[in-house]
């Protein structure tokens, strides 16, 4: 999935800010500089990418797409008699599939809710929540051939010609592998309580399954059994905790077991005690 995800800030008729991160898979490519508007590539390789193809097009025209596209939102904005400060949140991309089919998207919100949709197949616009600021904006855009010929090429096109430029450039980078670091230890909030913390960090990519077994069986979901989500780390890794209440004088034997595409067909076992 490539997406580019967009913020952008209105606090009154005169001033806008706006934001941007584009990102492949969950790999960071490069971002809008809020200051002056300028791209930064987060990768040397991504530099190269953009060169290439209707990217560098795009990038060339990037500010005047973002000059116009702030004149329309204040434009909307005194049509619909809005109150400043608006916040309008943009997400586009397109996701490519094994097979090199693929589909685009754009979703446009306001205020952290959805308003309209670009539908690439038919090239319109559609509402997500009813409301008269919807149906304007939804009319509008519609309205204007220009526009939907040209989302319908990028997101259709260029979104998917631009992953396969990126993943030629980037292959070493986007398809690393950092091994999990594990480690178990125990904490007693209570006196008759023993929680068991198994801390996994450090891996890449995302998906991993960390497992507590009990005498060699695996633990079954329950209220004793708590696994956090999983978070990102500073240096594009990833980290969780899952953690296992027991009786302080439990007599069975645990362990942490972790696996992750990095391990191959290994698996990490990390006892307690």
């Amino acid at each position: 999935v490539f997406q580019l995800l967009q913020t952008n800030l209105f606090a009154n008729i005169s001033f806008a800010k706006v934001s941007a991160v584009a990102l492949l898979g969950d790999v960071p490519i490069y971002a809008l500089d809020p200051a002056n508007w300028n791209i930064h590539f987060h990768w040397p390789w991504a530099q190269q990418a953009t060169a290439e193809g209707d990217a560098e097009k795009i990038k060339s025209q990037s500010k005047f797409f973002l000059r116009n596209m702030v004149r329309y939102v204040h434009e909307m904005a005194q049509q619909a008699q809005l109150d400043y400060p608006l916040v309008v949140q943009i997400r586009a991309g397109c996701v490519l599939h094994p097979n090199r089919t693929s589909w685009g998207f754009m979703d446009v919100g306001m205020g952290g809710r959805d308003l309209v949709a670009f539908k690439v197949e038919r090239e319109c616009w559609e509402l997500q929540q009813p409301s008269p600021l919807a149906e304007l904006v939804s009319k509008s855009l519609t309205s204007n051939k220009a526009i939907t010929g040209l989302l319908e090429h990028l997101l259709s096109i260029s979104c998917q010609s631009h992953i396969l430029t990126l993943c030629k450039y980037g292959r070493a980078d986007l398809e690393r592998k950092e091994l999990p670091v594990a480690t178990v230890f125990a904490r007693t909030p209570s006196p008759d309580q023993l929680l068991l913390v198994c801390r996994v960090t450090g891996f890449y990519p995302r998906p991993i399954s960390v497992a507590w077994l009990r005498d060699g069986q695996e633990v079954p979901p329950g209220p004793a059994l708590n696994t956090s989500a999983i978070l990102p780390n500073a240096d594009l890794t990833y980290q969780l905790r899952s953690i296992l209440a027991v009786a302080p004088h439990d007599r069975h034997s645990y362990a942490c077991r972790v696996h992750h595409r990095s391990l191959g067909t290994r698996s990490l076992l990390i006892p307690w005690g």
